[in-house]
């Protein structure tokens, strides 16, 4: 069966016991990954075959079971944080105790090793931290793209940090990079390695064996970043 979907919004599908969502790729075939999140996304050409899909989704099974289970057991203990005098909060894989204070201009400043928040803006802590996540991290991958687009020989488009749900990063068709906010709680080796690899995608949009390539000859270590945001990617969060 042949669906057509011109619409770039996923579609939330199931096969037997197993829903994933399904968006629109512009390469040539399929290919299946569990998002940071632990949902299941399947990326394929227009127009969509859902036997080929179910195909490949049947021949990954055993994959899909033993990825989503390790993904519960990493993230069977979520992170709660509160804005609170003693909290911790992570930048740039540091962890900094939050104190509240009551004559601060900035709503929010790192200084001597503490967070300050003014305390008549803990109503509105989450968004308050978000915006120094997102300030912090324009500044920081700006700064850290010039050092490794060349060395890869690609360019790029606009930056933006913002809110993408399950994904760490993303890289448009026209070479625009969209980083989460949360990448900035990670440490700076691993915000490189997030880096390079969206850089990656504009040699190859796939992750096949040319992409990891490019990846290894930059950051021959990549794999360690690899696990890091593995083992601690549930812990970054507000």
């Amino acid at each position: 069966m042949q669906v057509t979907d011109s619409q770039d919004e996923p579609s939330f599908c199931r096969y037997l016991d197993i829903e994933y969502r399904l968006k629109r790729s512009d390469r040539k075939t399929t290919s299946l990954f569990i998002e940071r999140d632990g949902s299941v996304t399947v990326l394929a050409p227009l127009p969509y075959n859902i036997a080929k899909i179910e195909q490949i989704i049947e021949q990954k099974r055993r994959w899909i079971y033993r990825n989503l289970a390790e993904w519960e057991d990493l993230n069977r203990v979520q992170v709660h944080r509160e804005f609170v005098n003693g909290e911790g909060f992570l930048y740039l894989g540091r962890n900094y105790r939050l104190q509240l204070v009551n004559d601060q201009d900035d709503d929010l400043i790192l200084k001597n090793g503490r967070f300050l928040l003014r305390r008549d803006r803990v109503d509105a802590g989450m968004e308050v931290f978000k915006h120094f996540y997102r300030t912090r991290g324009q500044k920081r991958v700006i700064q850290r793209l010039p050092h490794f687009a060349p060395k890869m020989g690609v360019n790029y488009g606009a930056v933006r940090i913002m809110e993408l749900q399950h994904r760490w990063a993303s890289c448009t068709t026209k070479g625009d990079l969209n980083f989460h906010w949360r990448c900035l709680m990670a440490p700076l080796a691993v915000l490189d390695y997030i880096i390079v690899h969206e850089l990656a995608h504009r040699l190859h949009r796939n992750h096949n064996a040319d992409f990891w390539n490019a990846v290894d000859k930059v950051l021959p270590n990549y794999q360690q970043h690899v696990e890091w945001l593995r083992q601690n990617g549930s812990g970054m969060t507000l």
